[in-house]
């Protein structure tokens, strides 16, 4: 009996160090599997992940994660169905394990599952409330559910918890472009380059809304930035091209459409960009000749015919123009390109009214294009004049007015001067002080107003922001957030140069102002005991005394 269960004793032990050896192989398989992931070689990492399942002694929880990291290698090798079949395991397997939920919610995101993606993201933050990357994730999923405000709720919470995320930082940028909040994205993406210096998708995002408050230098300038990074995009060449045309320079414009054109040869919205530039320079054979192959490349583009009206109308074509035009409005009833282009050949026409209605018509439909505005001002239209005054919202002079879903702040003496109230929550804006500083910051004006109210830790936290604007140039400098529940920002005011430490935990710096040269040191003369330093000879000896020092020169 004794030498039997010494027997079993001995085989235990065996078995045991048979078992811990294949571990110790599975162990090393994926330490290699997931260096070969970090390095991009997913067959590799596929093929090490296949074989450390192969062990039979991995406990449920490690065969898992393991399952897990080969869904994230087959979802990186474009295989979405034998990720997610991994995934499925890893969760029956594993059903606590939050990562899972959140890669799979990221695959399914990317299949169009939205509503399942956040299901999934939803179950990975009860699982990890502080998961920072499932916050981001279900906010991006958010936005493509169109709801903007839930999706800047969750990049913010992403942000707290990982304050130097720079994706984060430019995901909640992103939202708040598409919410028409440029000066508050521009916060967020000049955050996230600072903290990642060679985030292109940063500067790219930070020149689209630069783009949007007509900063067109500032927005070629990071869109170079953004191009030194990815000289092979064919986007950011056409993104700059379009900054260069609204700068008025069309030479510089029509190099990077061209660019974008060789980059990428059968892009119909390339074409056409650049048969707009040409048209704009008066070379209409050009023009006609990008917009015929755009036109080609997608006989369905009310754009392309709306440049070719437009070109018409430049070649004293009206009637071929309005019949581009009556193309245009067969494929979109709501196209604004449609809209600005009827109406400025309604002008040359010499039809006012109508034009003036086509105008409008375009502004209502795309508050950004710049052409229908800055045609409707050569009429001598008053862009303020139809817009609706919000009651009991203004202060002093300024006045606030609401412009379909956005408000802008007006002041008569200032009539070039418009500032868009960028809300981020519930209610109405309402102006609450305006201050002009002294020297050295002449010209520098401060407007502070409420922009409604979110939810914190303990209720409803009324938000303020303020917005530093130039009245030297009648441009606003930035929009930073003044007050958010008790939170206030603290501003410092120094030699031209303003910082402050916004409420949101960001901090701003703005050049303002030259600062005043220091002035220069006394000069000082050989006759000048004091002129090598405390206590030296003129002739170069060192006194020996205090009376040497005051009585022998």
């Amino acid at each position: 009996m004794a030498r039997r269960l010494l027997a079993m004793v001995v085989l235990l032990v065996l078995a045991a160090s048979s078992a811990g050896a294949q571990s110790e192989s599975a162990a090393l398989k994926i330490r290699e599997a997931g260096a070969a992931l970090v390095r991009g070689n997913l067959d590799q990492a596929l093929s090490l992940y296949t074989e450390a399942l192969d062990d039979r002694t991995l406990p449920n929880d490690r065969r898992a994660t393991i399952l897990n990291d080969r869904g994230v290698a087959y979802s990186r090798r474009q295989q979405p169905r034998e990720a997610i079949e991994d995934f499925n395991r890893a969760i029956q397997l594993y059903p606590e394990y939050p990562a899972v939920y959140n890669n799979r919610g990221n695959v399914l995101l990317s299949l169009g599952a939205v509503g399942e993606a956040v299901k999934d993201f939803d179950r990975a933050l009860v699982l990890a409330p502080g998961y920072a990357a499932a916050y981001s994730n279900r906010a991006g999923a958010k936005i493509k559910l169109g709801q903007v405000d839930q999706a800047i709720a969750d990049y913010t919470k992403a942000i707290s918890l990982a304050p130097s995320s720079a994706a984060a930082l430019s995901g909640r940028g992103r939202a708040q472009l598409a919410a028409n909040r440029p000066h508050g994205a521009i916060r967020d993406f000049t955050r996230a380059v600072s903290i990642d210096a060679r985030f292109s998708t940063g500067y790219r995002s930070r020149a689209e809304a630069k783009l949007a408050i007509e900063r067109y230098d500032e927005a070629i300038e990071d869109f170079s930035r953004a191009i030194a990074f990815e000289p092979r995009s064919a986007d950011i060449y056409a993104l700059r091209g379009q900054a260069y045309l609204e700068a008025g320079n069309t030479a510089s414009a029509l190099k990077d459409f061209s660019t974008a054109i060789e980059l990428s040869p059968n892009s119909a919205a390339f074409f056409a960009a650049r048969g707009l530039a040409h048209a704009k320079a008066d070379a209409f054979e050009d023009a006609l000749g990008d917009l015929a192959r755009a036109i080609e490349l997608d006989p369905r583009s009310p754009r392309a015919y709306a440049y070719r009206a437009w070109t018409y109308r430049q070649q004293q074509q009206p009637e071929l123009g309005l019949r581009d035009v009556d193309r245009a409005f067969k494929l979109d009833m709501k196209s604004a390109d449609a809209h600005w282009v009827r109406g400025e050949i309604y002008e040359a026409m010499g039809r006012t009214e109508v034009a003036i209605a086509d105008l409008k018509k375009a502004l209502t439909l795309d508050a950004g294009l710049k052409e229908a505005a800055r045609a409707l001002e050569r009429l001598g239209v008053n862009l303020n004049a139809d817009d609706p005054e919000v009651a009991d919202a203004g202060f002093d002079r300024w006045r606030v007015l609401r412009q379909g879903r956005q408000f802008v702040a007006v002041n008569d003496e200032l009539p070039r001067l418009r500032i868009a109230l960028e809300m981020v929550g519930k209610g109405e804006p309402k102006i609450l002080e305006w201050d002009v500083k002294k020297p050295p910051f002449a010209g520098i004006g401060v407007l502070r107003f409420s922009v409604g109210s979110l939810p914190g830790p303990k209720g409803p936290e009324v938000v303020e922001h303020a917005a530093v604007v130039d009245l030297q140039t009648n441009t606003v400098v930035s929009v930073v957030v003044q007050r958010q529940g008790a939170k206030e920002a603290q501003w410092t005011w120094d030699e031209g140069k303003l910082i402050v430490a916004s409420a949101d935990g960001l901090n701003d710096e703005f050049q303002l102002r030259q600062a005043k040269p220091k002035e220069p040191p006394p000069k000082r003369y050989a006759s000048d005991p004091w002129a090598k330093g405390w206590g030296t000879d003129p002739r170069g000896r060192k006194p020996k005394t205090l009376f040497d020092l005051l009585f022998k020169f």
